[in-house]
């Protein structure tokens, strides 16, 4: 078993006049996981959350991080806050500086650095997060989505190991929020460990790889997302729906209309059980499309605009605020802005081809997506890296012999 990155045993915490807020938490969080902590308001999440670097103390019970009960004392505290990093969901409570440079630099200041390693810290950070530029604005002249970002860099530019963010789409609009998420999904695919707070039960199906289900300041249930939304009796103890994708997939299986077995978690996923249940098991299609790969760190603009006009690619789409960053100074038009991979891949099947621009990390995750898909539906779908002038990549489907 892995050893759990962050640990609660049996914690218990209530407010000053007021009722328990916590009531024998006890949860594990292994490292590298994506975890989403659900529930209504007033289940006790931000309370939870708070818990976790040292920022409440719980009445009883005990927080442990990397296996070391947490300890109390002002230096101990400001080294777990350097290691798990907290993004508040209001941004406002958390920028105190008068420019965005200043804000993201005060971390670091405070720890210590030299000026040269601040000015570094500060700049990769606010490169990841698509701020570049944005050094000497007041954070006050930038919008909720601007606002979450510098936050996010503030902590980012600390390296932790942990980072965890209460409602971190809160009051933003769509578009805002599906970035957001984007970029936690960097963080991750970079090794960080990721909790996030929230009651928007669509966000947590598709993004969590765990969910901690909490009403009244009690564990409800724990356990992945498809498992715990399929139990109808706690998410009405929880006053939540289940997410809709999950809904429509469990009573189509109630009807006899697909073969129930693992829930699918996205269109591509639900559409793909679909067509095998309605045709039989579908054969490989004689002709797939093709998905172009692009690294934005390694490429030129003019040079990837000479590809797009040369190649077949039909659809562009950018994952990651640098990719992004990058596409729009170029002024490369992008069709996908989020959920990129899936729905390169549903072109694939419908035999158009596609290119994803991305960064990073980010590039093998890519990579594995598609493998994944690949093994797990027979289809096999060729990733073509554009700096290897088009020298395919496919990926590899086990055999099935």
């Amino acid at each position: 078993m892995t050893t759990p990155l962050l640990e609660t045993d049996n914690v218990t915490y209530t407010y000053p006049n007021g009722p328990a807020a916590l009531t024998g938490v006890s949860v594990r969080i292994t490292p590298g996981s994506k975890t989403a902590i659900v529930g209504p308001n007033g289940a006790g999440k931000s309370t939870f959350l708070l818990m976790l670097n040292g920022m409440l103390r719980p009445a009883s019970g005990e927080v442990r991080f990397s296996g070391r009960p947490l300890a109390y004392d002002n230096r101990s505290l400001r080294d777990l806050r350097r290691r798990v990093g907290f993004v508040f969901q209001n941004p406002d409570v958390q920028i105190i500086a008068p420019t965005v440079e200043a804000d993201v630099a005060f971390g670091p200041v405070n720890l210590g650095l030299s000026p040269d390693a601040v000015r570094r810290a500060v700049r990769d950070a606010l490169g990841y997060v698509g701020l570049r530029g944005y050094e000497k604005r007041p954070p006050h002249h930038l919008s909720g989505g601007e606002k979450k970002r510098v936050a996010i860099a503030g902590i980012l530019a600390m390296e932790p190991a942990v980072f965890v963010f209460d409602e971190p789409t809160n009051t933003l609009d769509p578009a805002s929020s599906e970035e957001v998420m984007e970029l936690l999904d960097e963080l991750a695919a970079g090794g960080r460990t990721v909790l996030i707070s929230t009651h928007d039960v669509e966000l947590a199906y598709r993004w969590a790889d765990t969910i901690i289900l909490m009403e009244h300041g009690r564990v409800l249930a724990c356990g992945p997302p498809e498992e715990v939304f399929s139990d109808h009796t706690l998410l009405a103890a929880a006053r939540l729906k289940p997410p809709a994708l999950l809904d429509l997939y469990n009573e189509l299986g109630l009807r006899g209309v697909i073969d129930r077995g693992v829930p699918p978690k996205s269109v591509l996923e639900f559409t793909d059980r679909i067509e095998r249940e309605t045709r039989g098991r579908a054969p490989a299609r004689d002709k797939t499309g093709k998905i172009y790969l692009c690294n934005a760190d390694r490429i030129g603009g003019d040079e990837l605009k000479a590809f797009i006009e040369r190649s077949t690619a039909e659809h562009v789409g950018a994952m990651g605020t640098r990719a992004k960053e990058f596409a729009n100074r170029e002024r490369i038009l992008l069709e996908y802005t989020y959920g990129v991979i899936d729905k390169c891949i549903l072109k694939a099947l419908i035999g158009e081809d596609s290119l994803i621009i991305t960064t990073g990390g980010m590039i093998e995750h890519v990579h594995r997506r598609i493998g994944e898909y690949s093994a797990e539906s027979g289809q096999a779908l060729a990733v073509i890296a554009v700096q290897e002038s088009e020298s395919q990549r496919p990926v590899r489907v086990p055999s099935r012999g």
